[in-house]
């Protein structure tokens, strides 16, 4: 009987052990990309949900960035639920933001929600740093979180953002408000200040001011199909970012991608998309 236990008890310890190894990252992952308790945050694009984000965060587990990944449900009303549990001492863990409202216009309130998401790991996980990373609309929570955020000392500190497909100086396509679209004629000097301004964009130019000083490093992803576009977004409008942040920021730089998958609402499904950012976000 006491052998029987004996073995009986071999195999559970086998197994707990078999199951922490599934867990744990790999010696090449562990070796590749930096093991840090910092969230990612990812943010979609306008007319989207999570499940655009999926890609991107399927791309970093397979590699082993990370196994722990959870979702921040943002109501109408910025009211934030967090769906799934980070395990203590998770590494590079990834969250997935998801708003209920993603047409919204008013640029105030995407960092508002943006707050509202970092408050919510910050209560739960007593998160002391981040990242984040946008596609298209979700750019302008990255932004305005910064305009709002940048001077609060009380919540955690901005590390990296990726930018991807950003529309900064604005759009172009019928329908756009006054003060999102993009002007006429617009071009960029070498330090990628617009020759015109629109009234977001002109907000967004107290970044310059406002943004922690050698804080920040910043990755600028944006599509060309031809022409100079990624089909919805003129590279002109994605390129502004650089006069935003570039005199604060601890380091900014860019990266255009071509081919099919460089047109606008592929790029957040593009491998070399996901290349990129796992290097920058997580490279050792």
């Amino acid at each position: 009987m006491q052998k029987r236990i004996r073995v009986v008890g071999m195999i559970g310890v086998i197994g707990l052990m078999l199951g922490l190894v599934g867990c744990a990252p790999t010696s090449k992952a562990t070796s590749k990309y930096v093991q840090s308790s910092t969230p990612t945050l990812f943010f979609h694009g306008g007319g989207s949900n999570y499940h655009a984000e999926e890609q991107m965060v399927a791309a970093a587990k397979k590699v082993g960035v990370t196994t722990s990944v959870i979702r921040a449900m943002v109501s109408k009303t910025g009211h934030v639920t967090l769906v799934g549990t980070f395990k203590k001492g998770a590494i590079n863990p990834i969250v997935e933001v998801n708003y209920a409202n993603n047409r919204e216009l008013n640029y105030e309130r995407h960092g508002q929600w943006a707050k509202n998401v970092v408050v919510a790991l910050q209560r739960t996980y007593h998160i002391k740093t981040f990242n984040m990373v946008g596609h298209s609309l979700g750019n302008i929570s990255l932004i305005y979180y910064s305009l709002q955020n940048s001077q609060n000392n009380k919540l955690p500190k901005l590390r990296k953002q990726v930018d991807i497909a950003g529309h900064f100086a604005g759009l172009n396509f019928k329908g756009v408000p006054a003060s999102v679209r993009q002007p006429a004629g617009l071009t960029l000097n070498k330090q990628g200040k617009p020759n015109h301004m629109n009234a977001t964009y002109r907000r967004m130019t107290q970044l310059r001011h406002l943004l922690p000083k050698n804080q920040v490093q910043v990755l600028n992803l944006y599509g060309d199909i031809g022409g100079h576009t990624d089909g919805t977004v003129p590279n002109v409008a994605s390129l502004s970012l650089k006069y935003l942040v570039s005199p604060r920021a601890k380091m900014y730089t860019e990266k255009r991608f071509t081919g099919k998958l460089a047109q606008h609402s592929k790029l957040h499904a593009n491998p070399k998309v996901d290349q990129a950012l796992i290097s920058f976000l997580w490279g050792k």
